[in-house]
């Protein structure tokens, strides 16, 4: 792309084609700097590209799992290959440090290509259906998963390869072609991998990505067969309404709260490293981060103290070479703007700031790793999504409040429980309203491929991994095979009162009769 200011992150359009006059800037947010001048597609173009995309499914699906399977280890290949280019365009728009890209998005997609060209077979087998009905006798019954056809993958900022490409790797394996359409804040890399598919050897047209902002997602959702979306809970129920028009299915993971609760009788000093890892991450960018804490009064004092030493000891600023920093810069410009309302809304209601606290001064979009005290369900950072690198801390008598606390949301995605007494501890999880829950840990479970992850309440429907990952990215078509029978049989017409008074005692005696204990 000729227009990307940084050749180490240049990359050659696709779909989004050079000749398109209407562009968009791309800033490094740790620098404040241009870096790219992308392609924004209208309503016809996305139409268009659609189209390429609907003409390649077939000629796709028909290689088979093997084929596809092949080319996308062949993918994964290149994106190891390139990984510096992958690393350094990831880092240049997300502002984030070397070391955490390189572990989160590069090596979520080099392991769910191989989880997936491995399980996609299995996962989208045809299923032999035994069927208790009487009236199934002499007939066989199957379940198939077929491709729905184009499927539209709307991605974030956040998290530009984990859940933007992330998604169009089962949507690939299960046989569908793919049109993305990355956060016009992240877009770069995942022009990189169209560029990698490319190479690779791909078919042409079955993986495409759309540059561009609002008109251009609202263009994916009127065309495509179905939407994959991950971003805000706002904008989820506008996708969704919008594609209700069409009849189309949809997958939503959307904003969370996570409720991350610290027992008496917890390993405090691991508990408090989970919690400064996985609401530090990103700068807290995460939809499962850990963005409220209820820690049990004499585990309290210790608790907190760890934390603010730990989190007084993160290194900030804009990203080196790996090891040089700890956390980046605040990636989509209006969030350090939501972050410090939370924060200031907090102070202003009692909370006490015991590190951080503020806008760090100087180039690019930095908040300072803040933990707060003092906080309940009165403000702000406690019950809205901050998505920012702040952990508030909240004292609670006893299990039942925390629990109590923790379910006092509209979210409900990730949750987390520590403890030493483990029966303990799957007790409290099983009472948690979320999607998921770990027990002395957090967020790490997302990794696991084998399980389905979703949301309930308003962070999400559907859910990623597992069968569902890949079965919601298909239509079901159940097959009936009659294998013999009678050239007419008892429920054809001619309509008999003989018939009817079988059937009524054939009712009666299977089941009108109360069952002996």
């Amino acid at each position: 792309m000729s227009a990307v200011v940084d050749p180490q992150i240049a990359a050659k359009p696709n779909g989004a084609l050079d000749e398109v006059a209407r562009r968009f800037e791309v800033e490094n947010p740790a620098t404040g700097e241009a870096i790219a001048h992308v392609p924004e597609l209208d309503a016809a173009a996305v139409a268009a590209l659609v189209d390429r995309a609907r003409a390649a499914q077939p000629g796709w699906a028909a290689l088979g799992f093997e084929r596809r399977g092949e080319l996308m280890r062949e993918l994964r290949r290149w994106i190891v290959l390139n990984r510096k280019r992958v690393v350094d365009t990831l880092v240049a728009e997300g502002g984030r440090p070397p070391d955490e890209v390189l572990q989160t998005d590069i090596w979520y997609a080099c392991d769910a290509i191989g989880f997936w060209s491995k399980h996609a077979r299995e996962y989208l087998a045809d299923e032999r259906i035994r069927s208790s009905s009487p009236f199934m006798l002499g007939k066989r019954i199957v379940v198939r998963h077929r491709p729905v056809g184009v499927v539209g993958v709307i991605g974030p900022w956040n998290y530009p390869l984990v859940n933007s490409f992330g998604d169009a790797i089962p949507a690939l394996m299960a046989g569908n072609s793919v049109v993305l359409k990355p956060s016009e804040v992240t877009p770069l890399a995942n022009v990189l991998i169209g560029e990698g598919v490319e190479e690779c050897g791909f078919p042409a047209d079955v993986f495409l990505v759309a540059t561009g902002r609002g008109e251009t997602g609202s263009a994916l959702v009127d065309n495509a067969d179905m939407i994959m979306f991950t971003g805000s809970t706002r904008t989820g129920k506008k996708i969704m309404a919008q594609a209700a028009e069409r009849l189309i299915p949809v997958s939503l993971e959307l904003g969370g709260k996570d409720p991350f609760i610290v027992l008496s009788d917890a390993d405090v000093e691991r508990a408090a490293n989970v919690a400064v890892q996985w609401s530090m991450s990103n700068s807290g960018q995460i939809c499962q981060a850990v963005e409220r804490v209820y820690v049990e009064e004499p585990v309290h004092d210790e608790f907190v103290s760890k934390v603010v030493e730990k989190v007084g000891a993160l290194r900030q600023g804009a990203a080196s070479e790996a090891g040089g920093v700890d956390i980046g810069a605040i990636t989509f410009p209006p969030q350090i703007e939501v972050v410090e309302r939370h924060v200031k809304d907090a102070v202003d209601k009692g909370a006490s700031v015991r590190v951080g606290g503020k806008r760090r001064p100087g180039p690019g979009r930095f908040y300072e790793p803040t933990v707060l005290t003092g906080v309940d369900h009165s403000m702000e950072v406690m019950t809205d999504e901050t998505f920012g690198p702040v952990l508030p801390i909240m004292r609670v008598r006893d299990a039942d409040e925390a629990v109590r606390l923790a379910n006092d949301s509209r979210y409900g995605l990730n949750s987390a429980v520590f403890t030493k007494d483990l029966g303990k501890g799957e007790s409290v999880a099983r009472r948690l309203d979320a999607g998921n829950a770990c027990v002395n840990d957090a967020l790490i479970n997302y990794f696991a491929f084998e399980a389905p992850f979703g949301g309930t309440g308003e962070s999400g429907l559907g859910a990623r991994h597992g069968a569902q990952g890949i079965r919601k990215y298909c239509s079901t078509q159940t097959i009936l095979v009659t294998r013999f029978g009678p050239k007419r049989e008892p429920t054809m017409y001619p309509n008999r009162a003989w018939k009817s008074k079988l059937f009524e005692r054939l009712m009666v005696l299977m089941w009108g009769r109360r069952k002996r204990r």
